[in-house]
């Protein structure tokens, strides 16, 4: 296992059907002002609304509401999130939401008393906080982000066609988690399988990297197999708790930093399908899932080892008789297949994307290196046209 790393993680998880009985504890560490924000009102719906509002008001605490945050948060939002922050002073940003709404939260924390615009600071100039920041706690209604335990935050600004996500130190991190599968249960299928995907395609961005014996890649395989079995089960039966509980938590393995120790990680696939949002404002995982196939096909060659081992300890395709690069084919088509069983997005034409968007696209997509092959420009169009 290669490089030298420092591993820690700051936040607090509650996992299971009392997850929920361990916010009163966690509120008596933080002031009286409490921001409760959240999407678009299906926690009304569900209840959970109510019984969140509840217990901070058991608490003693003043509630200052923000609703209406969108899958994909904008910057106006978080202009709009600040200056509601400032106004009443607050004291902890309480997310209750799927990942948007915790990503949301967490560039609210540091934006708020930030005394430069924030969007040309954390996203264009990726640079640190270094004001006060808010504390943030996350209760989870989607799995697929990781947000709930990382410092990751993603913001878009329609105006330049940017979805930018800026990962972020241990002081961002969620204080808190509330993590409680049952929440899960109302989400629509096409929002469900899109988290699925986003869970396995973190774990990939961060596997295809490096070529040494490192045991997250065991970790990762594990991790994949149990997410590829359970996603079946919760497609068939998305109330099915033990399926659904599963992929909760290695939705939060899979992107709490713990497994990325000692790899050098890829995010190409991330980087593209981000730059195909910020021009449709599609689902994050059918973006994801749109142009993977595509990238992985191009890039194999690159690093046919780790896909020929992906095929054999992922997909248990069978090595006899076959060229590496016939067991590696093999894997990526049985990753395809299960794509396509779940019901995801295969194309980026499916999600409005036309010819001429396309040198948009890549001129707004982000290079990353640290895969088995740096993409230039052309190389980024050719994989887009390959992806429509």
């Amino acid at each position: 296992m290669l490089g030298n790393f420092t591993y820690c993680n700051p936040t607090r998880v509650h996992f299971g059907t009392d997850a929920l009985t361990h916010l009163s504890e966690e509120l008596t560490k933080y002031g009286e002002t409490v921001l409760l924000t959240y999407g678009g009102g299906s926690i009304k719906k569900s209840g959970l609304y109510d019984e969140v509002v509840q217990i901070l008001k058991d608490c003693g605490k003043h509630i200052v509401e923000l609703p209406g945050v969108m899958p994909n948060p904008t910057v106006e939002k978080l202009y709009e999130g600040c200056k509601l922050a400032r106004e009443h002073h607050v004291d902890l940003i309480l997310a209750v939401g799927g990942g948007s709404v915790c990503d949301y939260a967490k560039a609210l924390s540091i934006s708020v008393h930030c005394k430069e615009d924030p969007w040309e600071k954390y996203y264009l100039n990726f640079e640190e906080p270094d004001c006060e920041i808010i504390p943030v706690g996350c209760i989870l209604t989607m799995v697929g982000t990781g947000s709930e335990m990382n410092g990751g935050a993603v913001i878009t600004n329609h105006d330049t066609k940017l979805k930018i996500g800026h990962v972020f130190g241990e002081e961002v991190f969620p204080k808190f988690s509330i993590l409680n599968p049952v929440y899960t249960f109302t989400l629509p299928k096409y929002q469900m399988v899109a988290g699925f995907y986003d869970i396995l395609n973190h774990i990939t961005e961060q596997y295809f990297s490096g070529s040494d014996d490192c045991t997250s890649d065991y970790v990762m395989e594990g991790l994949m197999k149990s997410l590829i079995h359970s996603s079946r089960i919760a497609v068939n039966d998305p109330k099915d708790y033990e399926a659904r509980s599963n992929i909760m938590w290695i939705a939060t393995w899979a992107l709490n930093t713990m497994v990325s120790k000692g790899k050098s990680t890829d995010w190409m696939v991330h980087m593209l399908g981000q730059s195909v949002g910020a021009y449709t404002d599609a689902t994050h995982g059918m973006t994801l899932s749109a142009v993977s196939m595509a990238y992985y096909r191009y890039i194999m060659p690159y690093g046919l080892s780790k896909f020929k081992r992906f095929a054999m300890n992922v997909w248990n395709v069978s090595p006899d008789g076959k060229t590496d690069e016939e067991i590696a084919s093999e894997g990526l088509c049985a990753m395809e297949s299960w794509m396509k069983e779940i019901g995801l997005v295969m194309n980026i034409s499916e999600l409005g994307v036309t010819e001429d968007m396309l040198e948009g696209i890549a001129d707004g997509t982000f290079i990353m290196e640290g895969g088995y092959k740096t993409l230039n420009h052309k190389e980024i169009v050719q994989i887009l046209k390959e992806s429509m």
